[in-house]
């Protein structure tokens, strides 16, 4: 340990505990504030306040149980700390009833009505530890070790939990020693691709000349994935050491986080974080004395899905429309403003430290031959448990949804699986049985992707999937080349016309002809763009079948191919359901009887939620002669 570091450690002092009064952490990031995590923490504050207690309250980033929040985690001098969750505002005063009481009054009530587990190795006072619950007790945590448990706009405390120690070791290595480390490792990219870090690194430490950059892709599209935002927003340090180290090991003194534009919380935590490493040494043009450089800023990005591809990134932050760029020239040789740059992914970063600072052998004691190490999964969609976890490589994708995540709630059958956004293609339930590494994926025509997984049951419907994500997939090309421009339009008009009831049978060898024109793209998104209903035919045909030439959805989603009815004119609860309709479809009332006006209803459904023992949901065509033989 360096003496500049040394005396860095020695100013943060301990990590902080429960020593003289009782310590409650808060979870304040974009996901629990969403759930009402700010008026929590105020009713909090202002309700101790008033009691007259001792506490000190802090602000922490996410333990990853985005099922339970708004979440917080209460310790007492001498005690373990307690997750509780969720704790909506209008429930505070009875919590600290049960867990603090007053100046005046013990406390007095059972806080197992929000106890989720206690963080450490043993149950306290009837609550069992966090390692019994399904949702975290499978989870190796490895850089996910500090998440929801440090503040992450204190440098301080990102000292106090070990963070730079790696910086610190890295500054005494040669820079091949470095790539050769992390190479052996085997941290991979965890964007998707898994290309060695490492080698890739090794690639821009060759590159001529003395200018050459690090960039940080956090520029995260796919819907269900939010593993980067939860990263940058609970523990910012992580990432920004992973940088400072990728600098050292291929001679890049500039480095540029690249945050997707909807993540301003992501962004002000990571400013905060570059501003504050920078003031201690850690950052700049003498890296903790060693006369050794790297500057860090972090730049807001362009709103664009397409800056999420390496050289549409770089595009952006030149200044340019965010468009991909034709390969070769690869970024290593020619990247942002002409000059030698490598794209890493923000987990991968966070990667670095743990394997630098443990080695290559205890890196590897989870994951595969292919996928070495842990990853972090956001797992939503019909799920009782959603959030994030840390598994390792080749864990079984069951178990992730079904045991971590607990399944369909309602004890609903599940349908299938789309892993990786909307060009990672889709799966059926009888996928869950793989292992999350990416060769698997690759047989089945689908990509792991970033660490997104969405599970969906019985309710969803595989061409209203592959038509979403295909209108997604239309909306955010570029344009460049008129393969994926005009190619994602034919693709969507076609999936479009389906679910409205054209559908043609020639339109099951007309997507193939489209999805094999769209791998003439100039980049991936192009050829990503049709994997959605590739999938869709592959795993759920029968489906796909149905919809064409019958002119029928079995899960009742396509609105184009159903219509809502009222089967009890009577029931009260249509009362609600005609107030709120949003085109006032439902007509007539209690005394004449009511009815749907088929040609104002837009089939949202409210009705049949709202009074589902009234309201019918029928096939809007008739059954075809042949298939009523």
């Amino acid at each position: 340990m360096s003496a500049a570091y040394e005396s860095l450690r020695a100013a943060a002092g301990p990590p902080r505990e429960a020593r003289d009064r009782p310590l409650l952490r808060v979870d304040l990031t974009t996901s629990s504030v969403a759930a009402g995590a700010d008026l929590t923490l105020s009713r909090l504050r202002e309700s101790i306040a008033a009691r007259g207690l001792g506490v000190e309250i802090v602000r922490v980033g996410s333990l990853g149980l985005s099922f339970a929040e708004p979440t917080v985690e209460l310790q007492r001098p001498g005690r373990l700390p307690v997750v509780y969750g969720p704790l909506p505002a209008g429930e505070v005063e009875d919590f600290l009833d049960a867990v603090l009481g007053s100046a005046d009054a013990a406390p007095g009530g059972d806080d197992r009505r929000w106890a989720i587990g206690v963080r450490g190795p043993d149950g306290q006072d009837g609550v069992p530890p966090l390692s019994a619950h399904p949702f975290w007790g499978p989870q190796q945590r490895r850089v996910m070790e500090l998440m929801g448990v440090i503040d992450p706009e204190s440098l301080s405390e990102a000292l106090a939990g070990g963070r730079y120690a790696a910086l610190d070791r890295a500054l005494g290595m040669d820079p091949m020693a470095i790539c050769d480390l992390i190479e052996a490792a085997g941290v991979g990219g965890r964007g998707g691709g898994g290309f060695p870090a490492g080698r890739k690194w090794k690639f821009l430490l060759g590159a001529p000349g003395p200018d050459k950059y690090m960039l940080c892709n956090a520029d995260e599209g796919d819907p269900g994935a939010f593993v980067n935002r939860i990263l940058m927003e609970s523990d910012p340090h992580l990432v920004i050491e992973g940088m400072a180290i990728a600098g050292l090991a291929t001679g890049a003194e500039r480095g540029v986080v690249y945050i997707r534009d909807e993540y301003p919380l992501s962004v002000a935590r990571m400013r905060r974080a570059v501003d504050d490493a920078a003031a201690a040494g850690l950052l700049g043009g003498d890296l903790l004395g060693s006369g050794r450089a790297f500057r860090l800023e972090v730049v807001r990005g362009a709103g664009s899905y397409v800056c999420g591809e390496e050289t549409g990134l770089i595009a952006s932050l030149e200044g340019l429309r965010g468009m991909p760029k034709i390969r070769p020239p690869f970024p290593a040789q020619r990247g942002v403003f002409g000059l030698p740059s490598n794209v890493n992914n923000t987990e991968t970063y966070a990667h670095v430290p743990p394997a630098l600072l443990h080695g290559a052998d205890w890196y590897r004691e989870f994951g595969t031959e292919a996928d070495a190490g842990t990853k972090m999964f956001s797992i939503g969609g019909a799920l009782r448990r959603t959030g994030i976890v840390e598994v390792p490589f080749g864990s079984s994708m069951r178990e992730l949804l079904e045991e971590i995540g607990g399944g369909v709630p309602g004890g609903g059958a599940a349908k299938g699986i789309q892993p990786g956004g909307p060009l990672g293609g889709l799966l059926n339930a009888g996928d869950l049985g793989l292992d999350l590494e990416r060769p698997p994926f690759t047989e089945r025509g689908v990509l792991l992707g970033s660490g997104g997984l969405i599970l969906f049951d019985e309710r969803a419907c595989a061409v209203d999937l592959a038509l979403y994500f295909s209108e997604f997939c239309e909306d955010e090309s570029c344009g460049r080349c008129t393969t994926c421009h005009g190619g994602s339009q034919r693709l969507v008009e076609m999936l479009g016309r389906i679910t409205r009831g054209g559908g043609r049978a020639a339109d099951l060898e007309r997507l193939g002809v489209v999805d094999r024109t769209l791998q003439n793209a100039n980049c991936l998104h192009g050829q990503f763009t049709p994997y959605a209903i590739r999938a869709a035919l592959r795993h759920f045909r029968e489906e796909v079948e149905r919809h064409v030439l019958e002119r029928r959805c079995p899960a009742r989603a396509c609105r184009g191919l159903i219509r809502h009815r009222v089967t009890d004119p009577s029931e009260p609860a249509l009362a609600e359901a005609a107030a709120l309709c949003p085109t006032g479809a439902i007509g007539g009332d209690a005394a004449s009887g009511r009815a749907i006006d088929d040609a104002a209803c837009v089939q949202c459904g409210l009705c049949a939620e709202l009074a589902p023992a009234a309201v019918a949901v029928e096939d809007r065509f008739p059954v075809p002669a042949a298939a009523g033989a």
